[in-house]
């Protein structure tokens, strides 16, 4: 048993949910992978990122934010080209800019999963039976929103937020029903 979400016909779907959604993670270059990918998402189907994420993975550089951080506009240009990404300009500008900050918070804090972590004690784990009882944004998901954005980043709204704790496994959303819980 697994979620209702997940197509069972969709590979890289179920993939995902089986290995990476709801586990927590701690290795920053993920955590940067993960918010550049929830960000790309925006408006978009998470299908279309995991159908993606292979070209975004080799296009980022394995999503090293200190190389992402230095992307010139050559750089840009050639994402732009890139038919095996997202080829939205404000969304890559964004990327780019999100990986400064990224960079700033790892300075500040020792890392970016210190920081992030920081806002919980431990892994929430929601005992959810049906998708119309899981929350799209929650006090938590605000909270790190706004302070993404006072840090400066962008495509970091409440809504992307807590699909980025689904992701990183600060939150564990997996339905009670599910084996992978």
């Amino acid at each position: 048993m697994r979620c209702d979400w997940v197509p069972l016909d969709n590979s890289l779907y179920v993939k995902y949910h089986d290995e990476e959604w709801g586990k927590v993670c701690h290795d920053d270059n993920k955590l940067f992978e993960l918010i550049v990918l929830e960000g790309a998402q925006a408006g978009l189907s998470w299908s279309t990122v995991l159908k993606k994420r292979k070209e975004y993975r080799k296009a980022y550089l394995g999503f090293d934010p200190e190389v992402v951080a230095k992307f010139s506009e050559d750089k840009i240009q050639e994402l732009l080209n890139n038919e095996g990404i997202i080829r939205n300009r404000l969304k890559i500008r964004s990327s780019i800019n999100n990986a400064k900050v990224f960079l700033e918070i790892q300075k500040e804090f020792g890392s970016f999963d210190k920081y992030i972590w920081g806002f919980v004690n431990k892994p929430i784990i929601n005992g959810f039976k049906s998708l119309s009882e899981i929350p799209a944004k929650t006090l938590l998901s605000d909270k790190i929103s706004k302070d993404l954005k006072k840090r400066g980043m962008s495509f970091v709204g409440s809504t992307i937020m807590y699909a980025y704790m689904q992701s990183i496994g600060i939150v564990n959303d997996h339905q009670l029903k599910c084996k992978f819980r």
